[in-house]
């Protein structure tokens, strides 16, 4: 998406098969940028965005939909966004209003997808005080701040994950990032295209990660992880549960700090391990990862209690609701709050699990099949697709090492 809004031809390397990334290059593509894809390395023309001639089919990706809302919006470019059924009840509200404040005319369904971009319509800067805390927002806003007149300023109720803030300095925006919690960008600067290279994604990393940690003997090294501090939150958490685990060769590439992750599974260590309790700040950073971490949380002396994850339930299912169910289908013992959940230490056995369509909890479970007595089923698998293509291969691959 930033290349796409720069001046020249950007490169990008270790770029993703997923689904959602595969979504983003049809959109961009549709909007009558020049794409050239070979195997992980993309090629980007930046340029002028033309209205496209049907609706941009976003597929599962709410990034994708939520930051082309904002790109558009600024850009005064006309345009229909669509998903998949997952996607189309996920709440876009949360977009439409403060893009809507700017200046922007945006047309749903009530709140959720399809949305329709009207064009035509000049934004100005204004100063966003979010309720939600949450990257997507944020971004979807500084985004369209780039195309507006003055300055747009977004206030987070709690730090996320700052990849866009990092990324438009890398294009060679000015922003402000002073004051902890308040970012602010001056409309109209033009980003310069650039060569990127993509961090390893410590999201993805997290299973592994966890099924290092929970299977007794266990040695794995990940390379070129990005380690970003607003993202290493399943470190930490990993860390504060006694794991082995150690970072080596820490670097910084393209903006963004990169390292190797070390771990060496032990349960004795994790049996002997306090109970967990996941609150406040931390949550924002650790989203993503906690379906995984309550499948750790069955093999901690006091297991994990999680709260103030409300989010999860508006994710691609209603993670909190899945990771319970499942794991009760496994013979665990888990308590579910509104916001969270907590998981007491368990013996795991085999069971046939439903993914719900949903990548991560599909993912979740395959690291919880691997510890559990006897086989286990995950419905609906090829859902991993969307951001793992060959998870299952690699998983295989690194269980037969």
């Amino acid at each position: 998406m930033f290349a796409a809004m720069a001046d020249g031809r950007s490169e990008i390397s270790n770029f993703a098969s997923s689904a959602d990334c595969d979504s983003t290059l049809r959109c961009l593509g549709s909007l009558g940028i020049k794409i050239i894809r070979s195997g992980s390395n993309v090629k980007v023309h930046g340029g002028q965005f033309i209205s496209p001639p049907s609706p941009l089919d976003c597929g599962n990706s709410g990034t994708t939909m939520r930051l082309l809302a904002g790109i558009l919006a600024g850009r005064q470019v006309e345009a229909i966004l669509i998903g998949d059924t997952s996607l189309s009840t996920r709440p876009m509200g949360r977009v439409i209003g403060p893009l809507t404040e700017m200046g922007a005319v945006i047309d749903s369904n009530d709140g959720t997808a399809p949305l329709t971009i009207v064009g035509g319509r000049p934004l100005a800067g204004k100063d966003h005080q979010l309720k939600i805390a949450s990257a997507q927002i944020k971004s979807c806003l500084l985004l369209a701040g780039l195309g507006a007149s003055g300055t747009t300023t977004v206030h987070e109720p709690a730090t996320t994950r700052d990849h866009t803030e990092r990324m438009l300095r890398w294009f060679g925006a000015e922003i402000d990032t002073a004051v902890p919690g308040v970012i602010s960008i001056r409309g109209g600067q033009t980003l310069s295209a650039r060569t990127f290279i993509v961090p390893g994604d410590i999201s993805s990393a997290a299973f592994f990660l966890v099924a290092a940690a929970c299977l007794d003997g266990s040695d794995l090294t990940l390379k070129g992880v990005g380690m970003n501090p607003t993202r290493t939150g399943i470190v930490e958490v990993l860390t504060r549960a006694g794991v082995d685990l150690t970072i080596s060769a820490e670097r910084n590439e393209c903006g963004e700090p990169v390292a190797d992750i070390f771990i060496r599974g032990s349960v004795n260590i994790l049996e002997s391990a306090p109970p967990l309790l996941l609150d406040g700040a931390i949550i924002a950073n650790i989203i993503d990862e906690i379906p995984t971490l309550a499948i750790l949380g069955t093999k901690l002396g006091g297991g994990i209690e999680i709260r103030g994850a409300n989010e999860l339930r508006v994710k691609e299912s209603d993670r909190i609701r899945s990771v319970v169910e499942g794991l009760q289908r496994m013979g665990s013992i888990v308590e579910e709050f509104e916001d969270g959940l907590r998981v007491h230490p368990s013996r795991l056995t085999g069971a046939t699990i439903d993914s719900h369509g949903d990548h991560r909890i599909a993912m979740a479970f395959a690291v919880a099949g691997l510890m559990a007595d006897g086989e286990s089923e995950i419905l609906d698998a090829e859902c991993v697709d969307v951001s793992f293509p060959g998870f299952f291969q690699t998983l295989q691959s690194v269980v037969n090492a």
